[in-house]
């Protein structure tokens, strides 16, 4: 999912050096939800694998 952040993060700047602002507001727009959406999911598998063993 960070990948397709990357990349679509990429088109936003190619597109936007182009000129094609529609192209790369929603590039750019598709990429920041996908950011934080692997930034929630990060969170929440961070704090579910530090269980304590069990006795």
């Amino acid at each position: 999912m960070l990948g397709w952040a990357v990349l679509l993060l990429l088109l936003a700047l190619v597109a936007g050096a182009f000129g094609f602002t529609g192209i790369a507001g929603a590039a750019a727009w598709m990429a920041q939800v996908l950011f934080f959406v692997f930034l929630v999911l990060m969170v929440l598998l961070l704090l579910l694998g530090r269980r304590p063993p069990p006795v």
